[in-house]
């Protein structure tokens, strides 16, 4: 699309949806495309907005985040995987940064759509898709978002790798109620380097999938990955509290991976309670299920 205050300029726009992970293992490989997780998370219908804009004037690739010049070493790789122009990357995010909700990813998946569109580059979603997962793993910035986001619903990653290359399931879901409060921010780098974290995640992931498998619901799910952040052991002593307050009325909660926030899915009549419970740890944010995925605006 053409700029409308420079003729000389170009851009592009393009969405992708947050992810919250709700248990995952974690399965290294010496290829980026086929390293990744396994595990079940669910798609949000609100995300990353991301612009690229080409021009004769750009010198030098650059990443803005909410109005904010960073490093973006995720969404720069993408850029870098797909061409040599420099690129103005600008993406403004309407869920919160570092704290379980896939941000990195969807930045990467918008930046690929956006870019390809830009430049007429003419690669395929699945193309774009495993590009923005390459980027994030070889990043270190997350495992398994971008396929998840992908897809949209509520994924099943049944086998690790990028979204062409991962074996996928759903569990069949309404635009269900999300409910979320954040309680700070957790480094994805700093548990996935730690061996003895990685170890007990695996435990705990694996024993996850094999109880959901066993009944695939969304009500199991929830208690998949309460499960999974209790044996994991990645919770935070405000992580727990939030987790045990909606216990008390019978909702079951959990842990956003890896993130210091909490989400829960809650039936209708349960929903304004867990609200009123979620507002005494912070602010509530609510979202839907989303079962679509990127679009290009």
């Amino acid at each position: 699309m053409q700029c409308g205050s420079c003729k000389d300029k170009f851009t592009a726009r393009a969405f992708a949806p947050a992810h919250i992970t709700g248990f995952f293992q974690i399965h290294d490989h010496k290829e980026p495309m086929k390293k990744g997780s396994t595990g079940c998370g669910v798609v949000l219908d609100r995300g990353v907005h991301t612009t690229v804009t080409i021009g004769d004037d750009i010198e030098s690739t650059d990443i803005y985040l909410n109005g904010e010049k960073v490093a973006g070493d995720t969404s720069r790789a993408v850029v870098s995987s797909m061409t040599e122009i420099p690129v103005t990357v600008e993406s403004t995010s309407e869920i919160p940064i570092g704290c379980g909700f896939g941000a990195s990813g969807a930045g990467a998946l918008g930046t690929a759509y956006a870019l390809d569109h830009a430049l007429s580059l003419g690669h395929t979603a699945s193309q774009l898709n495993d590009i923005a997962h390459v980027a994030e793993v070889s990043n270190g910035s997350g495992l398994g978002d971008v396929t998840g986001q992908a897809h949209g619903g509520i994924l099943i990653r049944k086998t690790p790798g990028a979204p062409s290359v991962a074996s996928v399931d759903q569990i069949p879901s309404k635009e269900n109620d999300v409910y979320c409060v954040v309680l700070g921010e957790l480094s994805t780098s700093s548990v996935l380097s730690d061996q003895e974290m990685v170890n007990d995640i695996n435990n705990a992931g694996k024993e996850a999938m094999k109880k959901l498998m066993q009944k695939p619901s969304v009500e199991n799910f929830m208690h998949c990955s309460r499960d999974f952040t209790i044996q994991s052991m990645l919770a935070s002593e405000k992580v727990m509290d939030a987790i045990e307050a909606a216990d008390t009325i019978g909702v079951t909660a959990s842990q956003a991976m890896l993130g210091n926030a909490v989400f829960s899915m809650p039936s209708q009549k349960d929903s304004n309670e867990l609200e009123n419970i979620f507002s005494e740890f912070g602010t509530v944010l609510r979202f839907k299920v989303r079962t679509g995925t990127i679009r290009i605006n």
